[in-house]
């Protein structure tokens, strides 16, 4: 009788070591889950290259351009180094 109780207590132990360790989180210490921008650039009129940016991923405004100018860009260049 004690060995079946035995194997039950170590089932159980067992059953709840792995569900602990399913539904764990790893804590975030407060950091909110961050953002990943592809890697392209746009190239501005002045022959400088902008990456893109905060939480929307948007090119960055182009070095002497005005806000109220838009986004016009000459051309893009995606990971690969292609013109676009």
């Amino acid at each position: 009788m004690k060995i079946y109780i035995t194997i039950v207590v170590l089932i159980l132990l067992i059953a709840g070591i792995t569900y602990a360790y399913r539904t764990h989180e790893p804590e975030t210490q407060g950091i909110p889950p961050g953002v990943v921008c592809t890697m392209d650039a746009k190239l501005c009129p002045d022959g400088s290259y902008v990456g893109r940016q905060g939480p929307n991923c948007e090119f960055a405004q182009c070095p002497g351009t005005s806000s109220s100018s838009g986004t016009h860009a000459s051309g893009t260049i995606d990971f690969e180094g292609n013109v676009q």
